[in-house]
């Protein structure tokens, strides 16, 4: 690589609020969004929320002169609203979806159905290689009293290790996306810290749009002003999130966000805030790599988020068995009464009684099956991850010999060793 190696990066990304059917205006924001893009020229620009094949086929058909790689990522039942258009070629495509993704009985929040998602694009810059992930995570509907969010952290420490292990010949990762997360939520900590990932947003020098970088703010007028009542600014909840290695240095120049308005028609193009950065690279000599070293004092915070997480999946891992053996009770007392129905039918003395109360008594059995399987498959999830997590906590022990107070980050330094080596 050569010493004064340098490249910019214009990215751009949006959840598009593109529900078909409940999305006010989605035509006419999609139409806007296309021609904002095509205005614009990014080299990357990554969406959420798409759901309608037929808006990604339209936005495709329009942005095919300026971006002429584009990808749906589909996925679920309804799709993961996940997509890409790219001004440079796609080398390679593939995406992950998460174990965990909410409840299927939820219907009213629809967040089972659309099979939630991380897509992973990468792309040779100038002999640099660029993996670029986009994202969606559960949302989070009730922060009181939020049923999701044993789900929402395994679906970070999921996505956390997808890009561990699809990054090792990466020179820089990308990942942009709604995590449904504050800044300084269980979860946005863990997959930052455990990945390294910088935030564009405290990484700037030069940003501009709405204060502390929200992305859903009271100005748009499609937001639900009830819902950012406790929030007078609005939340941050989308992020752009980078890091280079192997001998790279990456630096976000600038970063702008819309204020509740289209930046040309001033009306808005989604009920999210979109995110445009300018970002470049350059070759970094060893000596002034930032992950050639790691600090004690650097480690502290990694170790303890790890340890919050993998209590927070315990709890969550204890609550899905407490439904699944609720479900387990109900299964009993349903066969028992479905017992004793068909000995009052076979007596004869109340036998129209019992064939009408049959048939209601056979659907509360299934559906007392349909959710004990379920839980049973939430319980297996959340232990993956539990488990995961534990061992990360065991290792970490063993390399530092700190007993029960260890210091796993040593661990994220040997992983930084080992990809060295790797490449």
């Amino acid at each position: 690589m050569k010493p004064n190696f340098s490249l910019r990066l214009r990215i751009f990304n949006l959840n598009c609020w593109g529900i078909p059917y409940l999305s006010k205006h989605r035509a006419d924001r999609m139409r806007r969004l296309g021609d904002f893009l095509n205005q614009e020229s990014f080299d990357l620009a990554l969406l959420e929320e798409v759901w309608s094949e037929q808006d990604f086929q339209y936005l495709r058909q329009k942005l095919s002169p300026t971006y002429p790689a584009a990808h749906h990522f589909r996925s679920g039942i309804i799709g993961s609203g996940l997509c890409v258009f790219s001004k440079h070629p796609i080398q390679e495509l593939t995406q992950h979806v998460y174990t965990l993704n909410g409840y299927p009985y939820m219907i009213h929040h629809g967040d089972w159905f659309s099979g939630k998602a991380v897509g992973l694009l990468v792309l040779h810059l100038s002999g640099m290689v660029l993996n670029a992930y986009v994202t969606h995570l559960h949302a989070e509907y009730n922060r009181r009293k939020d049923i999701y969010l044993a789900h929402r952290v395994a679906q970070a420490w999921e996505l956390a290790q997808f890009i561990h292990h699809t990054s090792k010949k990466a020179d820089v990762v990308l990942l942009c996306g709604d995590l449904n997360m504050h800044p300084e939520d269980l979860g946005c900590c863990l997959l930052k810290e455990w990945t390294g990932l910088r935030d564009a947003y405290l990484e700037t020098r030069d940003f501009k749009g709405s204060e502390e970088g929200n992305t859903m703010v009271p100005k748009n007028c499609y937001v639900n002003q009830q819902e950012l009542k406790p929030f007078p600014f609005g939340v941050r909840i989308d992020y752009m999130l980078y890091k280079a290695v192997s001998g790279f240095y990456i630096s976000c120049k600038s970063l702008e966000t819309t204020t509740g308005n289209d930046p040309y028609s001033g009306t808005p193009l989604s009920d999210h805030e979109a995110l445009m950065a300018t970002l470049f690279v350059r070759h970094s000599p060893p000596q002034q790599s930032p992950n050639s070293t790691h600090r004690p004092a650097e480690r502290s915070p990694l170790m303890s988020v790890l340890k919050e997480a993998w209590t927070e999946l315990g709890l969550g891992m204890a609550q899905a068995r407490w439904w699944a053996a609720f479900a387990t009770y109900v299964i009993g007392l349903g066969l028992l009464l479905l017992a004793l129905l068909c000995v009052l039918a076979a007596g004869g003395g109340a036998r129209e009684a019992a064939i009408l109360l049959w048939t209601p008594s056979v659907g509360l059995v299934l559906w007392a099956g349909a959710f004990y399987l379920f839980h049973v498959q939430e319980v297996n999830g959340l232990y993956r991850a539990h488990a995961e997590l534990q061992h990360v906590l065991g290792r970490a022990r063993e390399a530092q010999d700190l007993g029960p107070e260890p210091q796993p980050a040593l661990l994220l330094g040997q992983q930084e060793g080992d990809r060295t080596k790797e490449q």
